[in-house]
């Protein structure tokens, strides 16, 4: 699957990925993404041969007039309630988007996940789709806002990405937002 906007091409991973996703898994920006930290060229190049197999749900963010990968999104379906059983209906999404810091301020980011969250709806049964960012993630609060999400809700000292440096658990509040397709 590959869905094309303006300036970007969201695509499947690709093993020659390696080198421009390094770029900006090398130091996370957000502690959220501190397991996804990739220590080495030779790592990378194993995380992209473990996601060219995705395609449905995990799209790399690529610039359209180079090809260069920027950034990454995605979201795999849940159910709606967290009890349900094995047969719920999967119709709500919780994504994830991460950009190159050298590329942030100019757009991409809600050129991406606008488009993601069309494809979502239109193509992939989306009835709910909900975002957490850390209260101190003002860009991706402000992306949720620009996208049409309402904050439902602040959870103080809500999840512990990384340590202090003592050792224990670093909490942080964690603000959710959310759109409905009928909005």
């Amino acid at each position: 699957m590959v869905i094309e906007t303006k300036r970007l091409i969201l695509r499947p991973f690709l093993e020659t990925d390696a080198g421009d996703v390094y770029e900006y898994l090398r130091e996370p920006a957000v502690n959220c993404f501190a397991d996804m930290k990739l220590h080495s060229p030779d790592e990378a190049k194993k995380e992209m041969k473990r996601r060219s197999g995705e395609g449905e749900f995990y799209f790399a963010i690529a610039l359209k007039d180079s090809g260069k990968v920027i950034g990454e999104i995605g979201a795999y379906p849940e159910a709606g309630e967290p009890h349900a059983d094995a047969d719920a209906v999967r119709d709500t999404f919780s994504p994830l988007w991460m950009l190159n810091e050298n590329y942030q301020g100019r757009g991409y980011a809600f050129e991406a996940a606008r488009a993601f969250f069309s494809y979502l709806f239109s193509q992939k049964g989306a009835r709910r789709i909900y975002a957490y960012t850390e209260d101190y993630n003002l860009s991706s609060r402000h992306l949720c806002e620009k996208l049409g999400m309402r904050r439902e809700g602040v959870f103080l000292e809500f999840v512990s990405f990384v340590n202090n440096p003592d050792g224990t658990p670093r909490y942080e509040n964690t603000v959710q937002y959310a759109i409905l397709k009928k909005e």
